[in-house]
Parts: structure tokens; C-alpha cells; sequence
């Protein structure tokens, strides 16, 4: 048993070679850029899939255009356990955000070849389109996987203007049409959905910890563009009181709602609030101009939803009283929202045992960043993640996840799927 619990040392430098192929045929400079239903992803995806035929695998590609592979022999149609995370990256991102988990369930869909007949379906799914950094909307290619992506998000402009998600998802053989009229493209029923993921934050590193199992994932209200428009003028003819400087107002909002964010952390609250963008138009730049306008991001998380609903209307609030008091005005696109997700209890009992029978532990740690696995999770499928090791954070060109940790993670997500050839195991 022990053989087939342990990914062997074969497949670990399968792996290793696996991730840096990938890493350099997407390495753009510094970092690695895959972008979503792009070339970077794209080639991805194609060496995912000439890896999974010379190993024997069966390939198919659904109509979001996300990578299947399955065992060839295993045929079944039957509700399936599937390993999955997205290929995509940020701009000039890290290589193991997303694509480690695709890798892990490769090795675990290996490791498990002589015994896939004691055990449901087990399919790996490497998704497209998770980030927002390329069309301002996460999860792309699980929403249209099953039947979840709104209809207005194919209109969503690239970040350089050049075009449509709808153009991009078209231009890769995605079935527009069918993703426009909210149809599941699922090729067959999911059990349950289990992901493997680099952690993107300081914890596990601090903590010594090479294995946790994510107890939940944060939700989102964001504003990708919100402008604020005052009035231009000479930086040295206008006095203060008759000012309407956007960016003062929008430094006097930030300032509002952090202070805000400081209250409600120290009511016990989960929170966190960024502002990733911030400017004014590049036409009125000028040491002497006093900004008319400027154009922002807002973004807040939480694993409480009414949490996310508060403080997104404390942010609209704050905007009304600055309006008044500056003599400016706030325009908003549309909020987009995505809910909490709370990972199943009975997979995160499963992973710990898994853990204390290879004499690996297996901690618990919620998620601030956001997962493909809460789409599953609110599509009311079973959903559950571990989370490897990783320093320098992620979004940036320094992840450094360590393969030794990588393997602890793979082992203790084989371990607990081979549990299931055993009735005895407790749910």
C-alpha cells in the first residue's frame, strides 16, 4: 500500500520537469505570463497535454476549453472525484500559482494507475481564466464549466483595450454561445472537486508548516473602475476653499475606510480592503494641474458575507459625505461579487488522517485568496483544498515553493483518495 500511497521519485522529477518546461515556454522576462484564454495559457495547456498522452492519458477538451485527462482505460461516466486549478497566470507572475495543483493531480492520477478500478472516476482539470488581472473578473473558465458565467462578462474588455473575453474565448475554441445561455459544460457529474494550492500569504512559511488543509475561502465585492471627477486647475491660482480635487477626495475615501477596516478587526471581524489602482488620466498630467479626476479600484474580502455587504455600503456612504464636503462626484461600474465558500468538513477530516498516517501533519488555515474550488463549492459540489508551502507570497515573479513540500502535499491528497477503495475509512 505504501507504494501506491507515495508518489515514487520518478514522479516527483516528472514534476520538477513538468513545472520548469511549462515555467520557461511562458517566461516573459522577469516573470511568467499566462494569460487567460491567451498564448501563455494556451501553451500551457498544450504541454499539459502532450505530457498526458506520452504517459497513456486520455485528453479532451470541454467547451470552455479547460484540459481534461483521465486514465485511458477508465471510461466510467459516473459522478467523478476531480483534482483540478487553473494554468493562468498575473503579468509577470510566479509558476506555481495554479499549475502545481494541475501537476499534483497528474502525479496522484499516476500514482493511483493500479488501482483506479477500487475507486470512483478520478479526473484531473486544468482550468483556464481564474485571474481577474486580464479582464477584471476571476474564475472565467469554472463559471462557464458550469452554467455560472453571466452573459455580460463575455463584453469585459481586456486590460489593454484590445478586445472581448467573449473574442478571447471565441479565438480559443470556446462554445460562446453556449457559455452566453448559462449552459453546464460539465462532460459528466463531479463527486467532488479537490484542489491543490500553493498558499499566497506568510503563514504556513512563519509557522513552519509544509501541509495545511484550507478551511474556507474569502469573498470579494469589487469595484474595478470607480472615477472620481472634481474640477481641473492651476495648482497655484486656487485656493483651498474653492478646490474640487478628486485625488485629495479619493485619499480622504482610502483613509476613511481603512480606518473603518481598523474598527471592524478589532470587533473580531474578517476583513481585508484593497485599492490596487489608483490615477489620473495620463492627457492631464502635470505638476502644476490639480486633478479633475481619478480613477481607482476597490476591492474587499471577507469569509462573512454580511461583512463583505457592510462594508461595501460604508464605502458608498463615505463616498456620498466626501461628494458633499468636496464638491465632487463618484461614478461606479458595476460591483462584482463573489460569496464565501466554506470547504466540506468531511474531505478536511479526510486529509488529516491521511496526514497522520504518513506522519505528515496536516494543519487548518482559512484562505484570503481567492480558488476555483468556491465556485465549486457554491455550485453545492463537495470541495475541499490543501495548501503547500510557498515563501515570497505569490502574484510576483518569487514564488518558491520548495518540491520536497510539493510532495508532502501530493502524498497526503493521494493518501486520502486511495482511502476510498476502503469502506472502513470514516467519512
Amino acid at each position: 500500500m505504501n507504494a501506491v500511497l507515495t508518489p515514487p521519485d520518478a514522479m516527483t522529477e516528472v514534476a520538477r520537469q513538468l513545472l520548469g518546461d511549462i515555467g520557461a515556454a511562458t517566461r516573459d522576462g522577469e516573470g511568467i505570463t499566462r494569460e487567460s484564454y491567451g498564448p501563455g495559457e494556451d501553451r500551457a495547456l498544450a504541454l499539459l497535454e502532450a505530457h498526458g498522452r506520452r504517459a497513456g492519458l486520455a485528453c479532451e477538451y470541454d467547451g470552455a476549453r479547460n484540459l481534461w485527462l483521465r486514465l485511458a482505460q477508465d471510461t466510467r461516466t459516473d459522478a467523478a472525484i476531480v483534482i483540478g486549478s487553473h494554468v493562468d497566470s498575473v503579468p509577470q507572475g510566479g509558476n506555481y500559482d495554479g499549475l502545481a495543483g494541475v501537476v499534483a493531480g497528474l502525479c496522484v492520477l499516476e500514482g493511483l494507475r493500479e488501482r483506479w478500478s477500487q475507486l470512483p472516476p478520478v479526473r484531473v482539470l486544468a482550468l483556464r481564466g481564474e485571474e481577474s488581472a486580464w479582464y477584471g473578473r476571476a474564475y472565467m473558465g469554472s463559471m462557464a464549466l458550469l452554467g455560472r458565467l453571466p452573459p455580460a462578462a463575455l463584453a469585459l474588455r481586456h486590460r489593454n483595450g484590445s478586445g472581448t473575453l467573449g473574442e478571447a474565448m471565441a479565438r480559443c475554441g470556446a462554445d460562446v454561445a453556449a457559455i452566453a445561455r448559462g449552459e453546464p459544460l460539465l462532460p459528466q457529474p463531479v463527486a467532488a472537486y479537490l484542489e491543490l494550492h500553493i498558499e499566497q500569504g506568510p503563514v504556513m512559511v512563519t509557522r513552519g508548516w509544509p501541509v495545511a488543509a484550507v478551511t474556507g475561502i474569502r469573498g470579494n465585492v469589487r469595484h474595478n473602475r470607480v472615477r472620481c471627477l472634481g474640477e481641473t486647475g492651476h495648482s497655484g491660482a486656487v485656493p483651498r476653499w474653492l478646490r474640487h480635487d478628486a485625488m485629495l477626495a479619493v485619499a480622504q475615501l482610502l483613509a476613511r475606510m481603512d480606518e473603518h477596516w481598523r474598527v471592524l478587526l478589532q470587533m473580531g471581524m474578517d476583513l481585508v480592503m484593497t485599492s490596487g489602482i489608483c490615477g489620473t488620466p495620463a492627457q492631464s498630467h502635470a505638476v502644476s494641474v490639480i486633478p479633475g479626476e481619478v480613477q481607482f479600484s476597490f476591492e474587499v474580502r471577507s469569509q462573512d458575507a454580511a461583512t463583505l455587504e457592510r462594508f461595501h455600503a460604508l464605502m458608498r456612504e463615505e463616498c456620498a459625505a466626501i461628494a458633499a464636503e468636496r464638491g465632487v462626484r463618484f461614478e461606479f461600474d458595476d460591483a462584482l461579487a463573489t460569496a464565501p465558500a466554506t470547504m466540506d468538513e468531511g474531505w478536511i477530516r479526510r486529509f488529516e488522517a491521511a496526514g497522520a498516517r504518513l506522519g505528515q501533519p496536516v494543519e487548518r488555515l482559512p484562505s484570503g485568496a481567492g480558488h476555483d474550488a468556491a465556485v465549486f463549492a457554491a455550485a453545492g459540489i463537495p470541495s475541499a483544498m490543501l495548501f503547500v508551502r510557498n515563501d515570497h507570497g505569490s502574484h510576483n515573479p518569487h514564488e518558491a515553493m520548495d518540491i520536497d513540500d510539493f510532495a508532502a502535499g501530493t502524498r497526503v491528497l493521494m493518501a486520502a483518495l486511495a482511502d476510498l477503495a476502503n469502506p472502513a475509512t470514516p467519512e
